[in-house]
């Protein structure tokens, strides 16, 4: 576990599947001090299966509706400065962790904090059972998105940023970058604080020895034998959105407006032509481009 800091777990849940869940907090139990599940407007059936479990450990803050990930997180980050913790490790309700992926997390952080390194968060590489997919490790080099390699089971990698699930991240960065942005919704909430830490001098690292499974979006689309993430027409609303927002932020390199920006017009393009239903995704997509352009953040109000 970890000496004689203090980590605090954040599980965020919306509607959790029960046995994804109970297998993400066993997983856990041992690898931090406390876990925190704060719920986003489930139904009491969760504060039931939890009821039973280790409440010295595990604590549930329930939310009267449904606020999004950010300010779930934000939540758990209040109460761990309440409670002292030293760092903080995100989850998503669908993510479940090597026994030792903690572990190799914090020897990482002692290491780079040893070296002087003013230090963002470390991840771990995630695997999504039902793809093949590389080691999700960015960073922008010139205008081009390039993912760093694990060349070795202990590779360290510099990145531009981390996904938030198995994110451990020093509270006291937290306090000097900031909580994370809730006018975001969901969807590049971890790209935009961990763009915004590196803007003032922090650095993320990707630990290739830490493992995790993690579920990467809905049923994948198999396309000319590869297999590509999809997300529901929803997601893609905000992921288009808070993309656009984040382009127009001051503070962020054009060379990385530039590089991101490709890639989300060659999502565009393929989600529009390949993800079912068409004109749903096309039309959900289009307006996340209009309200990031427009500034209309926050969750989205859909007409019934």
């Amino acid at each position: 576990m970890s000496e004689s800091d203090n980590i605090l777990a954040i599980v965020v849940t919306y509607h959790p599947e029960s046995k994804a869940l109970i297998r993400l907090l066993d997983g856990l139990e041992k690898q931090v001090d406390h876990i925190l599940i704060v719920d986003n407007g489930s139904d009491n059936t969760l504060s039931q299966l939890l009821e039973k479990r280790n409440r010295d450990k595990e604590h549930l803050i329930p939310l009267a509706e449904n606020l999004g990930v950010a300010a779930a997180q934000n939540v758990g980050i209040a109460e761990a400065r309440r409670r002292q913790a030293d760092y903080v490790i995100l989850f998503d309700q669908d993510s479940e962790p090597a026994p030792d992926m903690v572990e190799q997390l914090h020897a990482v952080v002692k290491a780079k904090t040893a070296a002087g390194i003013q230090l963002a968060g470390v991840g771990p590489r995630y695997l999504d059972a039902r793809q093949d997919n590389p080691p999700p490790f960015i960073k922008i080099k010139g205008i081009k998105v390039e993912r760093q390699p694990c060349n070795g089971a202990n590779t360290v990698v510099d990145v531009d940023y981390l996904i938030s699930s198995g994110c451990l991240i020093p509270m006291e960065t937290l306090t000097q970058v900031g909580d994370m942005q809730e006018t975001l919704f969901i969807d590049y909430v971890d790209i935009e604080w961990g763009l915004r830490a590196k803007s003032q001098g922090y650095r993320c690292f990707g630990v290739c020895a830490a493992a995790m499974r993690h579920d990467l979006g809905d049923t994948p689309i198999e396309f000319f034998a590869r297999t590509l993430p999809l997300h529901s027409p929803l997601r893609h609303y905000y992921h288009f959105r808070n993309a656009l927002w984040l382009y127009r932020q001051g503070w962020l390199p054009i060379r990385w407006k530039l590089a991101d920006g490709w890639r989300l017009l060659l999502k565009y393009g393929f989600y529009t032509l390949f993800a079912k239903p068409r004109h749903l995704h096309w039309w959900m997509m289009t307006k996340g481009i209009w309200h990031g352009m427009s500034g209309k953040m926050g969750k989205l109000q859909e007409n019934r």
